[in-house]
């Protein structure tokens, strides 16, 4: 059954010699001219019709047809396909050469190409098993029972976004590859189940609660010459009849939910499958070693979703590849995976089509080699064949695809009492990116609550949950609102009704935490505050008819406000506040400050506001009788009538600033539920500057900006082609000329060149005078005094006089070849004025 071009392989020693010779370029050519005679006999994996939407024209060339390495890689493909059939005649065909979309045989490991995309959602098995489950949609094998017809390449499968499992499989493992895992695509049975991407029957991913740590209980240190705790009086036995009691209906209770679950799990049970066992499946196995992967593990592209070796939806294993060699499973899968190894190097378990560099059996042979020369004879015999090149183009995905993501922009998925729908970012108006809808029944035709995961939103709207049984909306929003707020638990927008405000407090001036409101509650916590204020609850009468300024509301009077406030260290605690009441409708106040840590009861004051003066009577006067309470300690001195009076006068103002404060959040409250009403009838998306596609302005400057430069460039070719210009300019930019005109505009333009070339001829013969009369004026110096000059001094003047020659003979050759060209191009000129749009009808 081994296809290996090595000297030691004697079942089929005419292809062998044949292979050995194939290593230098005469062997080459001479197996070519005997390959073109072989016919490859097609399996049932091998016909196929390429796909119909196939644009034969742009495919590469390596899409249509094999090179002469292709071709001895078929060929020893179909020499291992008849030695396997021979050996093993009751299995399936084994997938080795199937057609690609043109049409094209091409052996399975050459259909991977390893690539690396530049997304960093990219670089993790997790990243690239989502992003092609989400980006493909699943074409199911016909008949299922048979491997496919046609395996398509990545690229072509990624611009379709359709494919079979094998083409899912190709796509996740070149993908995989890239990134560095030693991954390989599996042919092999699955599940029906997974075969048709049912999970109608599975708990969808979100719906799961994550799995949390188990922490262990802090073991309670005893003292040695700690205080005995005091004698339970409590009956034991009582004590342990009530556990026995408790743990009996507690079993009880299980039993009947174990019970009820197993009946509901017999109900759901779907049919037997009549093709269990046979169903073909393509899925991918990363095995572990490299990026640092501890143990191996499967992976279903169809879902992304990682499985043990183990599981039981995986029934058998055909034969796997990846980019440089095929094994062939030879392990017993009567009981599914469960026992398989993938040691891909044992060759009781697996055989491999390829020996050499890139078989596992390869590397443990060389360790094994006693000297060098051993080696060196061992690598003479052994001629080894490489797998060849990949014959598809490199992977790429456009940044615009990797963000639509799905088909057509959205997937749904159906799950045991779920729905998942996911859509691609900006697709819909309100920014919604995902959507999970939970029901009560099997046939979901009864939602219970529905979840909404957002993005790009101006609003900040992260998240939404809305029970459909109680009707309570929760909303989560990201930081960068105005108003702080994190989190809303509401049933209506209408204000003074029951609802749960979070705010982030660290970016509000008031500290404010949280704001919970009932229809005559409102409870608010804060953190964070320098007055060491941390709780307020508020309890409301019924609404009356206030009128202030003229003007008539309805407002809810407040009838008890409690404050609680922190310890505040630079204060004694016999004076520092912890719990103050303000009773409205009692006229009371009362001043409850912080225990003292060798007291059991706290200080505190009551004190009764005095009438206010009414129409006919005078406001009543502050009397002692007023104010009652409780001072801890006796040794201290008790407050006089003048401090009692300012603590109420103080208190008083306190009051009024409470009850503002209150007001200001029922204002707020209003606002914020106006502004949420504004926000989902008008919602706004998040685009960034950089992303031109869809930020009008920036697309807008940029055309504007290409046009102005298109402009300016054929303004600039005008100009430059236009030789009369500047002669149109002085006869005024006549729509038509005469021929008097013409002629007037092609004499001037030629006198004007011709001029041009005398001024150019007089400047060279100036600068060439001028380097003369220089160097005759160095020469006389030198003449004069040659006899004091130092050995620096002659040097100098050599120098001197060298380049000076040299720069005259260069002028006497730029003067000499302007008077040659002088005249052609007056010739030139004039020809180009006899055929210039405007003077030709006058001129030829």
């Amino acid at each position: 059954m081994e296809v290996l071009p090595e000297a030691d392989c004697e079942e089929d020693a005419t292809i062998t010699d044949e292979e050995e010779r194939a290593q230098d370029p005469e062997g080459v050519r001479e197996l070519e001219s005997r390959l073109s005679n072989i016919r490859i006999t097609p399996t049932l994996t091998h016909i196929a019709k390429p796909r119909s939407q196939v644009d034969l024209s742009k495919c590469p060339s390596s899409y249509k047809e094999n090179s002469s390495q292709e071709k001895l890689m078929l060929a020893m493909a179909e020499n291992f396909r008849q030695q396997y059939a021979l050996l093993y005649p009751d299995n399936k065909p084994l997938l080795l050469c199937p057609v690609n979309e043109c049409g094209v045989q091409k052996f399975v490991s050459t259909t991977l190409r390893s690539t690396l995309l530049p997304y960093p959602e990219l670089y993790g098995w997790e990243g690239c098993a989502s992003f092609v489950s989400d980006y493909l949609s699943l074409e199911l094998l016909d008949p299922p029972f048979e491997f496919p017809k046609q395996l398509s390449s990545p690229t072509w499968v990624l611009q379709t976004q359709r494919g079979t499992c094998f083409d899912f499989s190709s796509v996740l493992c070149s993908l995989l590859l890239g990134a560095g895992y030693n991954a390989y695509c599996v042919s092999g049975y699955a599940t029906k189940e997974m075969c048709l991407l049912d999970q109608s029957q599975q708990e969808c991913p979100l719906m799961q609660p994550q799995i949390q740590g188990k922490t262990e209980e802090q073991k309670k240190t005893t003292r040695k010459y700690s205080v005995k705790p005091t004698r339970d009086l409590h009956s034991t036995f009582e004590k342990h009849q009530e556990e026995k009691r408790h743990t009996e209906a507690k079993a009880a209770a299980l039993k009947e939910q174990l019970e009820a679950e197993r009946l509901q799990k017999e109900k759901e049970r779907p049919p037997p499958d009549p093709l269990l066992g046979l169903r073909v499946h393509s899925w991918v196995l990363v095995l572990s070693g490299n990026r640092e992967v501890p143990e191996n593990f499967f992976i279903d592209p169809p879902t992304g979703k990682s499985y043990s070796t183990t599981n039981e939806n995986f029934l058998g294993i055909e034969s796997v590849w990846n980019h440089k060699n095929y094994w062939v499973n030879k392990q017993d899968c009567t009981f599914g995976c469960k026992e398989m190894t993938f040691d891909m190097g044992d060759l009781s378990k697996w055989e491999y089509m390829l020996c050499g560099l890139t078989s596992q059996s390869m590397s443990i042979i060389s360790e094994h080699q006693e000297s060098e020369d051993e080696e060196e004879e061992e690598m003479d015999e052994q001629k080894v064949f490489e797998m060849p090149p990949s014959w598809v183009n490199k992977i790429d995905i456009s940044p615009q695809d990797m963000e639509m993501r799905y088909p057509g922009g959205m997937k749904v998925i159906q799950y045991r009492k779920a729905k998942l729908e996911k859509f691609a970012p900006y697709l819909l108006k309100d920014g919604l990116v995902t959507k999970l809808t939970n029901y009560k029944d099997l046939d979901c035709t009864q939602p219970s609550t529905i979840k909404e995961w957002f993005k790009h939103r101006s609003d900040c709207l992260d998240e939404r949950e809305l029970h459909t049984d109680s009707n309570v909306t929760s909303e989560n929003f990201r930081p960068g609102r105005s108003d702080a707020l994190k989190y809303h638990r509401y049933v209506t927008l209408v204000p003074e009704a029951e609802r749960q405000m979070d705010f982030y407090s660290h970016t509000r001036t008031d500290g404010l935490a949280r704001r919970t409101e009932k229809p005559f509650e409102m409870t608010e916590t804060f953190e964070d505050r320098t007055d060491f204020l941390f709780y307020r609850h508020v309890v409301y009468g019924k609404q009356i008819k206030v009128i202030r300024a003229g003007e008539a509301f309805e407002q809810r009077p407040l009838r008890r406000v409690e404050e609680r406030f922190h310890r505040d260290p630079s204060k004694p605690a016999s004076k520092d506040v912890a719990e103050r009441i303000f009773m409205m409708p009692d006229r009371q106040i009362r001043v409850t400050y912080h225990l003292e840590d060798d007291r059991i009861i706290p200080a505190w004051l009551n004190f009764i506001k005095p009438k206010e003066a009414a129409d006919s009577q005078k406001a009543e006067a502050f009397t002692p009788q007023m104010v009652s309470g409780f001072q801890v300690d006796r040794s201290a001195k008790p407050y006089n009538n003048l401090q009692l009076y300012e603590m109420l006068v103080e208190l008083m103002k306190d009051e009024e600033k409470v009850e503002l404060q209150i007001r200001d959040s029922e204002k707020e409250v209003k606002s914020i539920l106006s502004s949420r009403e504004n926000e989902e009838s008008n919602t706004d998306l998040l685009i960034s500057i950089y992303n031109t596609l869809r930020n009008k302005m920036a697309h807008q400057h940029m055309k504007e900006k290409e046009r102005m430069a298109k402009e300016k460039q054929q303004r600039q070719k005008e100009k430059e082609l236009d030789l009369l210009a500047p002669f149109q300019a002085r006869v005024g930019q006549p729509e038509a000329l005469t021929l008097q005109e013409a002629l007037q505009l092609k004499t001037d333009c030629l006198t004007e060149f011709k001029q041009q070339l005398n001024n150019k001829t007089s400047l060279i013969q100036s600068r060439i005078a001028k380097e003369t009369e220089e160097l005759q004026k160095k020469q006389q110096w030198y003449q004069k005094n040659k006899l004091n000059l130092t050995v620096k001094d002659e040097d100098d003047y050599l120098t001197y006089c060298s380049d000076a020659k040299f720069r005259i003979h260069i002028l006497i050759m730029r003067l000499s070849r302007h008077k040659e060209r002088a005249p052609q191009k007056y010739l030139e000129l004039e020809e180009k004025l006899k055929r210039h749009p405007r003077l030709a009808s006058h001129l030829l």
